[in-house]
C-alpha cells in the first residue's frame, strides 16, 4: 500500500472546466515553449487510467513526452519534474484568477 493510498478517491475527479482553464496557459510551465497539452500525473494510477484533472500540468508536447517516456530521466526524476510542473501550473492558474480560495 502506498503511504497516501487511503486518501485516494475510488474514482478520479473530472472537471472539463479545470482542463479548459489549464489550456488557457499558452506556454509550457517548464521550458516556455508555445503550445501546451494538459498532461495528467501518472502517479497512483494504473496503466491507461488518468489521475484527477486537478493533477494536470501545462506542458509542451516535448516536455510531456520526456516526463511520460523519457529515457534520459529516472522514474523518480520524472515524478519530481511532473510535481514541479503541476505546482507551476497551479501558480499560473491562480495568477490568472482561474483558481480562487472560497469561504
Amino acid at each position: 500500500m502506498l503511504p497516501n493510498e487511503c486518501y485516494l478517491p475510488t474514482k478520479p475527479h473530472r472537471s472539463p472546466q479545470w482542463l479548459s482553464n489549464v489550456h488557457e496557459i499558452e506556454n509550457c510551465v517548464l521550458c516556455g515553449a508555445w503550445g501546451i497539452q494538459a498532461a495528467h500525473s501518472n502517479q497512483h494510477r494504473g496503466r491507461g487510467q488518468k489521475a484527477s484533472d486537478a493533477l494536470t500540468a501545462a506542458l509542451c508536447p516535448a516536455c510531456h513526452a520526456e516526463i511520460d517516456n523519457g529515457r534520459s530521466l529516472t522514474r523518480e526524476e520524472r515524478r519530481v519534474r511532473m510535481n514541479e510542473a503541476i505546482v507551476l501550473t497551479l501558480d499560473q492558474l491562480a495568477r490568472r484568477g482561474l483558481v480562487k480560495a472560497v469561504k
